[in-house]
C-alpha cells in the first residue's frame, strides 16, 4: 500500500466513523497519533486496526483497506432494520440568554437505524437534547431536538456544537480566531461571543450537533 492508498483508507474511515481528524481516529483506535503517521509512512494498515473498526463500527476490513465490496459486515439477521436506542436527557441547550436546566436524568430513549448512526459518528457517545431559545433560528428553533455526538470535539470552523460556558450549555456555531474562540448565533439579533485565550481555555466542548428534529406546531 502506498501513502496515497493509505490516505484513501483514512478518508473511508473518516466517512464511516465520523472521525474528523487523525487525533479523533487515534482515540477511536486506542493508539497514539504518531502511530498513524508511522503507518502512513510505511504504507501499511495494522490488522488490529481493521479488527477494531469492525468491532466498534461493523466496518468490513476488506473495504476499509481496499475500498472494494460492502462497507459494513452484516452482524444481525436484518441489519438494515436494526435499531439503536439513543438516550434523551432532561437538560436543555440554551439558544439565548439564561442558563440551562441542569437535570441529567434520562427522559427517554429514541430509536435510530444503527447503520445510519454508524455513518454519522460514534453511537456510544450520542445523546439527544432539546433546545430552548431562538438565537439559532431559523435553522434551529425553540423546542427543537438535536442529536449530539460527544466524541466529535475538534472544532470545524462554522459547525454547530454544544458548548459549556461556566454554568450554561449553549448551542452555537464555533470559529477559531488567532486570539479568540468565537461563538456565533444564526439569529442576527444576538451578538457573537468572543472568548479570549484565557476564557476559551475554560470552556467545555460537549460535542458536535449532527441532526435536528422539529415537531410541526
Amino acid at each position: 500500500m502506498t501513502s496515497d492508498a493509505f490516505d484513501l483508507f483514512l478518508q473511508r474511515v473518516y466517512k464511516t466513523t465520523g472521525a474528523g481528524s487523525q487525533s479523533e481516529l487515534a482515540d477511536l483506535l486506542g493508539v497514539n497519533r504518531s502511530a498513524i503517521t508511522q503507518a502512513r509512512r510505511k504504507g501499511a494498515v495494522p490488522a488490529k486496526w481493521l479488527l477494531q473498526l469492525f468491532r466498534s463500527h461493523g466496518i468490513h476490513p476488506d473495504w476499509a483497506e481496499t475500498g472494494k465490496g460492502p462497507a459494513f459486515i452484516d452482524r444481525a439477521p436484518h441489519p438494515p432494520a436494526s435499531l439503536v436506542q439513543i438516550p434523551k436527557v432532561k437538560a436543555r441547550l440554551c439558544a439565548g440568554d439564561g442558563s440551562f436546566e441542569v437535570g441529567e436524568d434520562i427522559a427517554g430513549y429514541y430509536a435510530f437505524q444503527g447503520a445510519w448512526l454508524h455513518a454519522k459518528g460514534a453511537l456510544d457517545h450520542m445523546v439527544l437534547m432539546d433546545i430552548f431559545g431562538n438565537s439559532m433560528a431559523p435553522e434551529m428553533k425553540d423546542g427543537d431536538t438535536v442529536l449530539i455526538d460527544q466524541s466529535q470535539k475538534d472544532i470545524l470552523s462554522g459547525a454547530v456544537y454544544a458548548v459549556g460556558v461556566e454554568d450554561t450549555i449553549m448551542v452555537k456555531r464555533v470559529e477559531k480566531h488567532p486570539t479568540a474562540l468565537v461563538l456565533r448565533s444564526d439569529n442576527k439579533d444576538y451578538a457573537p461571543i468572543y472568548l479570549q485565550q484565557q476564557e476559551a481555555a475554560g470552556i467545555r466542548m460537549i460535542g458536535k450537533v449532527i441532526w435536528i428534529c422539529r415537531e410541526l406546531r
